[in-house]
């Protein structure tokens, strides 16, 4: 039997890198010499530089920066040559992610992309060719502004005078922007974004109804930040004709996708479209015999676009069978059924608390996946003992 594993990370608890180790360590306890093949995944949030970074033999550069809550942080991006080409690696996560707002401040009425843009201005410093974003896990819901703002777009109220946009909260307050001032650079670079395709930024299907909950955000916010950036949205197409409503991606990273659209030139793609062009996972799916495939937390939202069910997608080429492993169920969870995902299962044991869970992840993870794998072979045990039945008539 040859398992391959292809894991994203849990949330603000483990990255793809530690949740495929602990999920090896749980194969190995069932069968040390099982053939084996571990591909940590990423999707555009946390881990996204580093992993690039490692499989192009690149490097980190450090750099403070604005983090969400407008407090300067040590952040980084990613510096690799191929081709006679420089490119520059930025994981929005890294610098304006959930992980990076404290509990008692998630609100995301008040938090800002600035740093992204001071990170893409750092990489513009050092003369890169392209820039790679990833968008994901993040803690902001400002349409971009605070990038753009960093990148020298200017935003102003009704008297011509220059507004700081700190939050999606501000951008009622603004009455035009002017992007006569933008970093001329940005002009001679290629800029390509990891996202959620599926994301949009206005509508009741849009950022704040769908996300804003998840970083924060009680039912009001929710309704004053669909407000803001239905207010944003008409304000960036007066300044750049651009209608980015319902532009696929545009909702990214609480809006960061409308803004790289708008104000940095940049050209969204789905994400594993174009990460699949870094790192190749198709092939290796493609030689299991199955797929174990994890997530912090599997639920409705995870058949629109996220690591296990694009990676069910593939190993279904083949018919190929999956399982999940995951950290809680969440709502609409069995619509994974139809997104390819076989089954699925929690590493929680016991009743417990959150700090509790994110302490025991790594161990239940691993343990999990060994009770998951003796599971799978009793059931190739029967397949057996009814073949041998079938060849004895």
């Amino acid at each position: 039997m040859k398992i391959v594993i292809v894991p994203s990370g849990f949330k603000e608890c483990m990255d793809a890198e530690d949740v495929a180790l602990a999920m090896e360590r749980g194969v190995r306890r069932f069968d040390p010499t099982i053939d084996l093949v571990v591909m940590p995944m990423i999707d555009g949030g946390e881990g996204f530089v580093k992993t690039i970074v490692r499989l192009k033999d690149g490097k980190l550069v450090y750099k403070k920066v604005t983090g969400p809550v407008c407090e300067k942080i040590k952040s980084y991006f990613g510096i690799y040559e191929e081709n006679g080409k420089r490119t520059a690696v930025i994981e929005m996560a890294a610098v304006a992610g959930l992980k990076l707002v404290p509990r008692h401040q998630r609100n995301p009425l008040k938090t800002t992309t600035y740093g992204v843009g001071e990170l893409i201005v750092a990489a513009l410093d050092m003369g890169i060719d392209t820039i790679l974003i990833g968008c994901g896990d993040s803690g902001t819901s400002d349409g971009g502004a605070g990038m753009a703002q960093a990148l020298g777009v200017q935003f102003l109220d009704e008297n011509r005078q220059i507004i700081q946009v700190n939050g999606g909260e501000d951008l009622m307050a603004v009455n035009s922007i002017d992007t006569g001032n933008a970093d001329p650079r940005l002009k001679n670079v290629s800029i390509n974004v990891a996202c959620n395709w599926k994301n949009i930024l206005c509508s009741e299907k849009g950022v704040a109804h769908i996300f804003g909950p998840q970083k924060g955000a009680t039912p009001k916010q929710v309704e004053q930040l669909a407000s803001a950036l239905n207010h944003y949205a008409d304000l960036i197409e007066q300044a750049t004709g651009l209608d980015v409503r319902s532009l696929p991606g545009s909702g990214a990273s609480g809006g960061l996708g409308a803004g790289l659209i708008a104000f940095a030139g940049a050209t969204l793609h789905p994400r594993f479209d174009i990460i699949m062009k870094y790192i190749n996972i198709e092939e290796k799916i493609l030689t299991a015999d199955i797929v174990l495939t994890a997530e912090g937390s599997l639920d409705f939202q995870t058949p629109n676009g996220k690591i296990p069910a694009e990676v069910a997608r593939i190993a279904k080429k083949n018919h190929i069978p999956v399982i999940a492993i995951t950290g809680t169920i969440g709502k609409g969870a069995n619509l994974n059924y139809h997104a390819g995902i076989d089954a699925y299962s929690s590493i929680i044991q016991k009743p417990t608390t959150l700090e509790k869970a994110i302490e025991k992840a790594p161990k239940w993870i691993e343990e999990s996946t060994e009770s998951i794998l003796r599971k799978v072979s009793i059931g190739m045990e029967i397949a057996n003992k009814e073949n041998r039945k079938v060849r004895a008539i």
